[in-house]
């Protein structure tokens, strides 16, 4: 049987009161009471039949369960506005759509978007993540960042950048009883691996390094998305297989080391995608122009 869903005026009022963790900043936000506030988290509560918020003298705090609903609750009114904004807009020459894969996004673009947006502040940027590539006669993107060999039909491809393939590990594995001093010393190690695209780099950078490419087959973790395979290496779980992009601020700032000198040209690389039959509006233009001279550390 299907859930009934509950007040979608109680789930607004969850939603602003935990992000607040005040129904008066709430009710401000909402342009109502705090007693309507007060009401509707109340009847909220009693449809779901638990409790979401604990009430203290001077304070507010989220249960453990409703901070388990909390980003599910948040996510669905993010997916409202998004597709309200997707059915009222126009050609809106403020807002720049770009897709792009989520390991990019967070581990390059995003830390790099902000001087984008103090150049051009009168351009709205919207960042999607997909691996797919995308369907620009819906409309709804105007611009894509793609991985590959740039040979996609029906749209044009401008290179950006593309990787060199080495190990990266935390600062600590350098260290103690074990030190990871040679390429050899890898054996003794937890390799972390990125599935999809990424299967075959630990494989090709062994070879690469007159090792035995079967070190690539022994005990290891497994992850889907890169910049979480970083992580894993950032927090000392084991040797990842780094990209350059993916890998060269936390190299800076201190956080990963490449405790080898030999590193692999990766076979392909990063481009920035659209739609082939239509010429490039204001909006895109300044921002390839800027992600051209980022991806050369001109940005």
């Amino acid at each position: 049987m299907t859930a009934r869903l509950p007040s979608l005026n109680g789930l607004r009022a969850f939603e602003a009161a935990a992000r607040h963790l005040s129904f008066t900043q709430a009710a401000a936000e909402l342009n109502v009471t705090q007693t309507a506030i007060s009401h509707q988290i109340r009847r909220l509560e009693e449809e779901l039949g638990l409790r979401l918020f604990i009430r203290k003298n001077r304070a507010l705090a989220l249960t453990p369960k409703a901070k388990d609903y909390l980003p599910g609750v948040r996510a669905a009114f993010n997916d409202l506005r998004l597709a309200t904004d997707r059915l009222l807009r126009k050609d809106n020459d403020s807002v720049l759509t770009i897709s792009t894969l989520a390991s990019f996004a967070a581990k390059w673009l995003l830390p790099r978007l902000s001087t984008f947006q103090e150049a051009h502040p009168g351009i709205d940027v919207r960042i999607t993540t997909s691996n797919s590539l995308v369907d620009f006669r819906s409309g709804d993107v105007d611009a894509a960042i793609r991985y590959g060999r740039g040979h996609w039909p029906g749209v044009r491809a401008r290179w950006l950048t593309a990787d060199e393939l080495f190990p990266v590990c935390s600062p600590a594995l350098l260290k103690g009883d074990k030190p990871l001093r040679r390429p050899q010393d890898l054996a003794q190690y937890t390799l972390l691996h990125t599935s999809g695209g990424y299967d075959d780099d630990w494989r090709l950078w062994l070879t690469a390094a007159g090792l035995p490419a079967d070190i690539s087959k022994q005990r290891g973790i497994s992850f889907d998305l890169i910049f979480m395979t970083v992580q894993a290496a950032i927090d000392g779980i084991g040797v990842a297989m780094g990209r350059t992009t993916y890998v060269q601020d936390d190299i800076v700032k201190g956080r990963l080391v490449v405790p080898f000198k030999i590193a692999l040209p990766a076979d392909a690389g990063f481009y920035l995608v659209s739609p082939e039959a239509t010429d490039d509006p204001p909006k895109l233009r300044v921002f390839r122009d800027w992600l051209l001279a980022a991806v050369q550390n001109k940005a």
